[in-house]
């Protein structure tokens, strides 16, 4: 049997998006939180088919656009990536939308103005345009908190590792300077491979991470190592891993969202003020928290983030059962 999946490849600052445009199974659910569980139930195999060797990489990462199953909203977003279904992806939701909109694929309800249904909650998307092309792409993206302060793991032939875990539509623990940690300026990729893995693995033996809305949304996913800007003008600089031994080219949409609920309530940044968020490349975000908010009894802010993506091309892929790697595979 052949599958053919039509997509749409870019990337968001430097971070790899794939759209599936065509092929996608049909879905069941009520919300996005129901779909994305009927896909991992039975239609995993096309996440690990699309995103895996020998047709992605281990960096991969895309998004599927459905209808919306809420009526103020313009289309659906469920994300794949080599990770699995993310509850939300920043980056991915910026290449997306850019994607949509360049290819005439989404009629807005209002120009300039995308309303996403996605797993974690509605997204909005705010996009800038250049005659047919999109400059920028604006996400207010969903309640963002911190979750946990100074908690602490051991690292083998390092030490004490201590971190805060936060949501910005996944749970991340982020890494600052400390006496076993000055500067991810001071971690080589691999390194940054190597450790990560650890922190999180620890990290969720001892410690328990849920949403308290959403208890679908569950697990310390994303480990962020943080350090000092080099491009003027940014504010921080920070590395992303994900996944097996992915790292984030781009600054991480919900990683900058759950980095500015961190520093808003630890009295680092204020609601209103700029933030730019500096990847590990150079590449950059803009980001503002734009109110205070709750979730539950739990103070949170209203992040919005900024950046920019382009189409490098457009691609059909078949998928065949005669292929013996048809479902993919990872080296590591």
């Amino acid at each position: 049997m052949k599958n053919t999946f039509f997509c749409i490849d870019g990337h968001t600052c430097g971070n790899p998006v794939r759209l599936v445009i065509g092929g996608a199974p049909t879905l069941e659910g009520d919300d996005m939180v129901q779909r994305r569980a009927h896909f991992e139930r039975d239609y995993d195999w096309v996440r690990t088919s699309l995103m895996f060797e020998p047709r992605g990489h281990d960096v991969m990462s895309g998004t599927i656009v459905y209808p919306p199953t809420r009526s103020d909203c313009d289309a659906a977003i469920l994300f794949i990536e080599v990770s699995g279904c993310l509850p939300m992806c920043g980056h991915g939701t910026i290449g997306t939308v850019t994607f949509l909109i360049e290819n005439g694929l989404v009629r807005p309800s209002k120009p300039g103005l995308l309303k996403l249904d996605t797993p974690a909650g509605l997204v909005v998307a705010n996009f800038e345009m250049d005659g047919e092309h999109v400059t920028s792409v604006r996400l207010i993206n969903v309640a963002s908190y911190l979750h946990a302060r100074d908690l602490s793991i051991e690292l083998d032939g390092i030490g004490e590792i201590r971190f805060d875990v936060a949501y910005g539509g996944n749970f991340y623990a982020i890494i600052e300077s400390q006496p076993n940690f000055r500067d991810m300026e001071d971690l080589s990729p691999t390194d940054i491979q190597r450790l990560s893995p650890m922190v999180r693995a620890k990290a969720n033996e001892k410690y328990e991470f849920i949403h308290p809305l959403t208890p679908e949304i569950n697990g310390l996913s994303h480990v962020m190592w943080t350090g000092r800007a080099k491009n003027q003008g940014s504010t921080i600089r920070n590395a992303v891993f994900y996944g097996d031994k992915a790292i984030d080219r781009s600054p991480c949409g919900t990683g900058t969202s759950a980095r500015m609920a961190q520093l808003v309530a630890k009295g680092q940044l204020a609601i209103g003020e700029t933030f730019v968020h500096e990847s590990i490349i150079g590449t950059c975000f803009n980001g503002v928290a734009t109110e205070a908010t709750k979730i539950g009894d739990i103070d949170a802010i209203i992040p919005s983030v900024e950046g920019w993506a382009r189409i490098t091309g457009h691609n059909t892929i078949f998928v065949e059962d005669r292929d013996p790697l048809h479902r993919g595979f990872l080296l590591i």
